[in-house]
């Protein structure tokens, strides 16, 4: 999609979802808290529409899909009222764990720390997408420099690890020839707040750097050696963009919107790849072999030629045992729905891979053992 219809698709749901009820007395979804009517499909006849609110929270990776499916959910059921705040993975973590919420958002697997602290709470991948290093960076002669610079493992490390300071290092230089790269100090952005971009991000260093991994590891939230934070994804894109010079991690959506250019970056076979739709779901689909049984699989520096190295699943947290059948009902039905060709459709417009039917499987057979009010099956 080109980046002038995306950035339409986005504003066209947010002017409906805040000042438009759905059609036939409908509410419908509003932006940007996501809020909208929903239901599943064995909801009761006598149901009405907005009977049952669900409340979300979680990571800000997938926020532009979710607000985008919440509302065209709402069309398709109308039974209950659901609103998914973006705070990060980090926050939407710790409002599923203290059960200040019916499901939560994190880009990020939990850690055994997490799975001790919320016993039952189960992971459920929605889509894939990719993690791109967003640039914001002039020739010399003051012409922007597009997509395609090129990156390689050692040199995001040494970005980001404070070594490689000025566009024109030797390093960048070599590997972009054909690319007149100005002496101007370069700029880090990272995230400010817990995040499972983050999480994507470190994860990828710490399996690329002995030293990252030694020195910051992999988390939600880090101690960066350099840079300026920025809260969500929205702020860092909103440093790269109006930072001459820098450069910062955010899902492919959120450069698109923002007009950012971005990286191609050498995978584990030596390749540089463009982060895109298919270079997500190959990485997808070269890691599928190794699924875990809780489907919390990390897909950064998958193997395959056309792999791009920096990508990960999305979760969906919730209870595998709810405490209120009516709510575990619609979340069920919710999800289910996001496994549909129809819900592909939107997550491919707003650039995020959908599932393969293999991971699709495994969800849906998690969702199958969902129960409620100590383990009744659900109505």
């Amino acid at each position: 999609m080109r980046k002038s219809a995306l950035l339409a698709v986005i504003v066209l749901v947010a002017v409906l979802a805040a000042g438009c009820s759905a059609a036939g007395g409908r509410d419908a979804a509003t932006a940007p808290s996501a809020t909208g009517a929903a239901s599943g499909t064995e909801a009761s006849a006598a149901s009405t529409a907005g009977s049952v609110e669900l409340t979300g929270a979680g990571a800000s990776f997938p926020y532009p899909l979710y607000s985008r499916w919440l509302y065209e959910y709402a069309f398709v059921n109308p039974v209950p009222r659901i609103n998914y705040q973006s705070i990060g993975s980090g926050g939407g973590i710790r409002q599923i764990t203290e059960q200040n919420v019916d499901f939560a958002g994190s880009d990020a697997v939990l850690n055994s720390e997490q799975k001790a602290a919320a016993p039952g709470l189960m992971m459920l991948p929605t889509v894939a997408g990719a993690v791109v290093l967003a640039y914001s960076i002039e020739t010399p002669s003051g012409e922007a420099i597009a997509n395609g610079l090129r990156l390689t493992p050692e040199v995001i490390a040494a970005i980001f690890l404070g070594q490689i300071t000025t566009w024109n290092d030797p390093a960048l230089v070599e590997l972009n020839p054909d690319t007149v790269l100005p002496d101007r100090e370069i700029v880090v952005a990272h995230r400010s707040d817990g995040s499972g971009t983050s999480f994507i991000f470190t994860s990828y260093l710490s399996s690329v750097s002995e030293e990252w991994l030694s020195r910051v590891g992999a988390g939600t939230a880090v101690e960066w050696p350099v840079g300026l934070g920025g809260k969500g994804n929205e702020g860092v894109a909103g440093i790269v963009k109006e930072q001459p010079g820098s450069i910062g991690y955010v899902e492919l959506a959120y450069a698109e919107q923002n007009g950012l250019s971005y990286a191609h970056v050498a995978n584990r076979e030596g390749i540089f790849v463009e982060p895109s739709l298919a270079s997500t779901t190959a990485a997808s689909n070269a890691a599928i072999a190794e699924m875990p049984e809780d489907l919390g699989q990390v897909l950064v520096n998958a193997e395959g030629a056309e792999s791009y190295p920096i990508a990960g699943y999305t979760f969906l947290l919730v209870y595998q045992d709810m405490p209120d059948c009516a709510k575990a009902r619609e979340v069920q039905g919710m999800i289910e729905w996001m496994m549909s060709d129809e819900a592909d459709a939107y997550a491919e417009e707003l650039l995020y891979a959908p599932l393969g039917d293999e991971v699709k499987a495994l969800v849906l057979e998690q969702l199958e053992g969902l129960t409620c009010e100590g383990g009744q099956p659900i109505p």
